[in-house]
């Protein structure tokens, strides 16, 4: 019987998979740090680890679907907020087994993360997920604050209900203030981010690359702390080193 992904549908993967091809730039870190020799492919955008050399696939939301069928993966790995259904419907259609996870809490993560290597890549759990799990069974939120979490400006994006940056957050002591919203990243007015009454804004420097120079001064008189994408809204190795990380960067958090 064929595992399930995290949607519940049934993936086709062999007994022993080869050749993985992974069109989220988190899932191809998990998998590249893990069994390197898997990795057939991977987007434009998936920069981790350093120095990875695979042939590429174009990007999330425009995988190049007829290279991606030449690499002949025997696994390819997507996410359901990352990847178009589109997409994954083409793949599966032309014979490709295709493995999404779908991740909205820390819990989530690492839990769609063993299961993805084991399972759908055939590998044994990797001593960094171990690792990230016991870390974040560890973790004591800091003093509790409220926080807009922009994403993207121009026009202002934020983090709203139901994702992985706020749950990351909220176990750091930062409480979500657009986490009730009934979108999950909606556009909100500037001044109406200025004048909601967060004490903090946390600015992380992708998908748009906030800097001390671009973003800060949006919002003045309230504390604004720049952190590294990557450790707020990647789920991988990376896992283990977020919480420590991103507390010192809260902790610095500062008036521009």
């Amino acid at each position: 019987m064929s595992p399930l992904d995290d949607t519940g549908a049934p993936v086709p993967v062999p007994d022993r998979v080869r050749r993985v091809v992974s069109i989220v730039p988190s899932l191809t870190e998990s998998v590249a740090v893990t069994a390197p020799g898997l990795l057939a492919g991977a987007t434009d955008w998936c920069t981790h680890p350093a120095g990875l050399d695979v042939p590429r696939v174009r990007g999330t939301k425009n995988p190049d679907l007829e290279r991606i069928a030449e690499l002949r993966p025997d696994v390819v790995l997507g996410n359901t907020e990352e990847n178009r259904p589109a997409d994954v419907d083409a793949m599966r259609a032309a014979g490709i087994p295709v493995w999404m996870t779908e991740i909205r809490t820390v819990d989530v993560a690492l839990a769609s993360l063993r299961r993805m290597l084991t399972e759908a890549c055939r590998v044994p759990v990797p001593g960094w997920l171990d690792e990230a799990s016991r870390v974040w069974s560890g973790v004591t939120p800091g003093a509790p604050r409220t926080a807009v979490i922009p994403i993207w400006r121009r026009p202002w994006m934020v983090v709203g209900r139901d994702t992985f940056t706020g749950d990351v957050l909220s176990r750091l002591g930062v409480s979500n203030l657009y986490g009730g919203h009934p979108d999950r990243y909606p556009k909100i007015p500037l001044d109406e981010l200025n004048q909601a009454g967060a004490g903090l804004v946390v600015l992380p420097d992708e998908p748009y690359r906030f800097t001390e120079d671009d973003g800060p001064e949006s919002f003045p008189g309230i504390d604004v702390a720049l952190v590294d994408g990557r450790y707020l809204t990647w789920y991988g190795p990376s896992l283990a080193d977020a919480p420590a990380a991103l507390a010192r960067r809260l902790a610095a958090a500062r008036t521009y």
